[in-house]
């Protein structure tokens, strides 16, 4: 093994039992993540929720749980039309957030880069 890999594993393995130091870089991706994360939450349940209303419509057209096409067309519709207007959705909780935490993080981010 050479010293400098030598060198980087023992670094390696100091970083993991030495205590974290709390930076404004670890703040600032702690807004980041503040800002995005209830936009990919709605979107991932929305999304699972639209796909369960269009197969519960797909197998009532296909008459396995019910006896009613009609029905099934109309629920695989709205199944549709809740997977279409999902992205849209999504993009406007994340720009209202971002509107919402922008001050912060750019005078975050403007100290960061100022130092």
């Amino acid at each position: 093994m050479k010293n400098n890999d030598k060198e980087f594993l023992v670094e390696q393995i100091r970083t993991k039992y030495s205590e974290k130091e709390y930076t404004q870089l670890d703040k600032l991706k702690a807004l980041d993540k503040k800002v995005s994360k209830p936009a990919n939450v709605f979107a991932y349940v929305f999304g699972t929720v639209s796909a369960l209303v269009l197969g519960t419509g797909m197998s009532f057209a296909m008459k396995v749980i019910g006896a009613s096409m009609a029905m099934g067309i109309v629920i695989g519709l709205v199944g549709i039309l809740m997977a279409v207007i999902n992205y849209p959705i999504y993009k406007k909780i994340l720009a209202s957030r971002r509107k919402k935490y922008a001050a912060e993080i750019m005078k975050l981010s403007d100290e960061l880069l100022n130092k």
